[in-house]
């Protein structure tokens, strides 16, 4: 099985991250994490995303705060998927990271999730490479399945509760 490519622009970006993690490894999909940054290290984020795909990735996600140029640079350099995660930051609440991440030139897509949305990043990464695996794509399936049940559970609970 190929590898999902996490990338995180400063290490302020590790709690949002480890979100992702958690899911990829529920998933059993392997996955490598890097700080690497557009703006202080532009040449090794170049090369990264250059290198992925011969290195085994198919999918990267890209987790960045302020700016957010991450995902950009990433996809600019690329043609494997990527996921952007825009990050809060202090002073506008990650808007800033949403705007930069989401607004992308045509010809350079960027898939965007909310403001510290890392779980569905890491769920639209496995739902990517589940295109291609059988097996992935059951997990997914027993997963909203088992959501589906939740939600139907807690149904039942409040209607009786104000029944």
């Amino acid at each position: 099985m190929k590898k999902v490519g996490i990338i995180m622009g400063s290490r302020s970006d590790l709690p949002v991250v480890e979100k992702a993690t958690g899911v990829l490894k529920e998933y059993g999909v392997p996955f490598e994490v890097r700080v690497l940054s557009a703006h202080r290290t532009p040449d090794e984020a170049k090369k990264f995303a250059e290198e992925a795909r011969s290195g085994g990735f198919s999918v990267l996600i890209a987790a960045a705060g302020m700016a957010a140029h991450l995902a950009g640079a990433l996809a600019a350099n690329t043609t494997l998927p990527v996921i952007g995660i825009p990050c809060r930051s202090a002073g506008s609440d990650g808007m800033d990271a949403l705007l930069s991440t989401v607004m992308m030139p045509s010809g350079i897509p960027v898939a965007t999730v909310a403001i510290d949305g890392a779980k569905n990043a890491a769920l639209l990464a496995v739902q990517i490479m589940a295109v291609e695996d059988a097996a992935l794509a059951e997990k997914l399936a027993q997963a909203r399945e088992a959501n589906r049940l939740a939600v139907l559970e807690a149904d039942e609970e409040i209607r009786k509760q104000f029944a």
